[in-house]
């Protein structure tokens, strides 16, 4: 049984209001007043809150605002219920976050139908959907359905890329979302020498190119497909209703975005500023993890010595050296010109 907390100081609405759940088979607790509804509310954390606007101690607004700062609480669908309906108060709760607003007198069924939407979109939120390009699309389409959103492209177009084909160029103007239904990307950044440096490495399952698309700004790196890939294009109007719709919503698809985002800024952080020997070790298990995402037995890397050269920030020919001495310690091996890595724990754990 769903719980809902009703706080509303006026006593005939408040028991009135409660009736009519109860009878619709929900369990619902009642506070008086917004101090109390918000300690109740922390407390035992409900499946939805309705809660008045103009009440004594703490009205509607500060209630929101409270519970929107803790964790077990800022995700609780909220449905404002007030006799005030001019419109600035009502934007006012939609853009401190509310998911609703209920004007007094109001209708039993008005009510109903509210609470059962932002029941159904709650359970939404909380779905955890598969991982790959399946997951991907079954996310769009419930935001689409079930959140109202707008979304431009009933089918969301896949482009093959060769590999060494470039999919945007430093200095263009971002219009998609990428997400990799196959294969593998690089993002580099060139110095006004030409020489590349890798900024990033995606691979299946991932989503590139949000950053720029957030900050409304050029791209300041370029992208190229490492091998074959498969990619999923999403407009960057449909990027942008995601981004800007409710609170929840929003949140759970940046999560989808940021997938790897702090483990890998840590691991760039750890290729710019340590020892030539130690970033070769830190670029190897970095592509390592990238490839082993994709594969079912220990991988072979693929990965041209310039690419890995790109990637730890150092000329061709000191990767080449470091590599030689790893092989001859029995780190890694060479074959056919894919490496191999031996000892993953000694590449790890190595010092700077």
């Amino acid at each position: 049984m769903k719980t809902i907390l009703l706080i509303e100081d006026n006593k005939d609405i408040r028991e009135n209001t409660a009736e009519i759940l109860e009878l619709s088979s929900y369990n619902v607790l009642t506070a008086e007043n917004g101090k109390v509804g918000t300690e109740l509310a922390i407390k035992e954390p409900p499946d939805l809150i309705i809660c008045d606007i103009m009440m004594p101690v703490m009205d509607g607004y500060g209630v929101l605002h409270a519970l929107g700062k803790n964790k077990d609480t800022a995700s609780i669908p909220f449905i404002f219920l007030t006799a005030k309906t001019e419109r600035s108060d009502m934007r006012k709760g939609m853009e401190m976050g509310a998911d609703d607003y209920i004007t007094k007198p109001f209708e039993e069924i008005e009510l109903l139908n509210a609470v059962e939407a932002r029941m159904k979109k709650a359970e939404a939120l909380k779905k955890e959907y598969p991982a790959g390009i399946e997951g991907v699309r079954e996310f769009l389409e419930e935001a689409k359905r079930i959140q109202s959103i707008q979304l431009v492209s009933a089918d969301r177009e896949t482009i093959d890329y060769k590999k060494r084909q470039i999919i945007f160029k430093e200095g263009q103007r971002p219009q998609s979302l990428y997400y990799i239904q196959k294969g593998k990307v690089k993002v580099y950044r060139q110095n006004e020498e030409g020489k590349e440096f890798i900024t990033g490495i995606y691979t299946e399952g991932e989503f590139f190119g949000y950053t720029t698309l957030l900050e409304e700004r050029a791209y300041e790196d370029t992208a190229e497909a490492l091998e074959e890939s498969e990619i999923m294009i999403i407009p960057r109007a449909d990027f942008n209703a995601l981004i800007n719709s409710d609170p929840s919503t929003a949140g759970k698809f940046i999560r989808m975005l940021a997938n790897n985002l702090s483990e890998k800024e840590e691991q760039l952080l750890k290729l710019a500023y340590n020892s030539v020997r130690k970033r070769v070790a830190d670029a190897l298990l970095l592509v390592y993890d990238r490839y082993k995402k994709t594969s079912v037995d220990r991988p072979s890397l693929s990965f041209t010595r310039e690419d890995l050269a790109q990637v730890v920030g150092t000329a061709t020919e000191s990767l080449i050296r470091t590599l030689s001495d790893f092989r001859h310690e029995k780190l890694i091996d060479i074959r056919d010109g894919k490496i191999s890595i031996i000892n993953e724990e000694k590449l790890k754990y190595m010092l700077n």
